[in-house]
């Protein structure tokens, strides 16, 4: 099995309120594959995926393609097996971006700009989506963010 992904894609949703009752649930719209780079990346993987199985290193250990399946070879047939199997590796991050700029929503304190007394503190505040796991930097964060709300320093024990 092989799992291939688009680690940075350009594809941009949004999270939003539905309504002003704070119990109703989020409006949330991934938008993915929006973007026609990310269904092109993914049909080369597609295609580079198909390579590396057939050297003959992977012979004696090839079953048939479970998906897409040998049947569909081309672009448009490629596309249209991602659009219905692709799924999300559950990795959001920026949502509450961190940043200096006007559109960052929180400081680097991790205080929500314009609302006194609270922060965000978790992977909503990464910038960008990292080059693996988000766990260990999430961690990370909220390590820093205790340490800096306690009144603690790198320096103090």
């Amino acid at each position: 099995m092989l799992h291939a992904c688009q680690l940075r894609p350009h594809s941009k949703g949004f999270i939003g309120l539905a309504s002003a009752d704070p119990l109703a649930a989020p409006l949330i719209q991934p938008n993915y594959l929006s973007d026609s780079h990310d269904l092109a990346v993914l049909i080369k993987a597609v295609k580079m995926a198909r390579k590396i199985f057939a050297q003959a290193a992977f012979d004696s250990y090839r079953g048939k393609e479970e998906v897409p399946g040998d049947a569909l070879q081309t672009d448009e047939q490629l596309a249209q097996s991602i659009r219905q199997n692709a799924e999300t590796i559950y990795h959001p991050v920026g949502t509450c971006r961190m940043g200096v700029d006007a559109d960052a929503v929180v400081d680097g304190e991790c205080r929500v700009k314009g609302m006194a007394g609270l922060r965000v503190i978790d992977a909503s505040v990464m910038p960008t989506l990292i080059g693996g796991n988000t766990n260990a930097p999430t961690i990370m964060i909220a390590e820093k963010m205790a340490d800096h709300l306690r009144g603690r320093s790198r320096s103090s024990p």
